[in-house]
């Protein structure tokens, strides 16, 4: 990875700047009068110090130390800066949809499936009755129960 020195003193500012917006954030928010800090230009470029550990945690509740999130900001611009470099990415390509050739394909599959049907038995003629339908002779046997169970109920029922 390839970062120049003038980048790595823009990190670095950048960085001071986010932890001055922090500090204020910090004060406004316990009450406390804020302390009004310039952001320091750095003369020349620093050496990173020991890791620090910073006072909020990430999204995740991890803590980074101010060169390990300098590191990933300059990991992130070298990604978009590929990314711009190679047009972006490119359009998601539908899944899950037949093909011209493959509509025509099962097309005549079902094609020579129905001229199988008919070439076998003809058209078959659809029953006139809804499934689960009760037949008048069922319906009459049902009627008969029915009247002997009643008949029965009010038997025990008048003794």
């Amino acid at each position: 990875m390839d970062i120049s020195v003038k980048d790595l003193q823009e990190a670095i500012s950048i960085r001071q700047q986010i932890d001055n917006l922090q500090r204020r954030l910090s004060s406004l928010l316990r009450g406390a009068p804020q302390k009004p800090s310039a952001p320091q230009k750095p003369s020349a470029p620093q050496r990173p110090s020991a890791p620090r550990r910073p006072t909020a945690p990430t999204a995740s509740g991890r803590y980074f130390s101010p060169a390990t999130r300098a590191k990933l900001a300059a990991a992130a611009r070298a990604r978009w800066a590929r990314r711009r470099i190679t047009g972006g990415a490119a359009p998601a390509k539908k899944t899950g949809q037949l093909t011209p050739a493959g509509r025509r394909k099962l097309s005549l599959l079902m094609k020579a499936r129905w001229a199988a049907r008919r070439k076998a038995g003809g058209k078959q003629k659809a029953s006139s009755r809804k499934k689960g339908a009760l037949t008048p002779a069922g319906r009459r046997r049902l009627s008969e129960l029915m009247k002997a169970r009643w008949a029965a109920r009010r038997k025990a029922g008048s003794k």
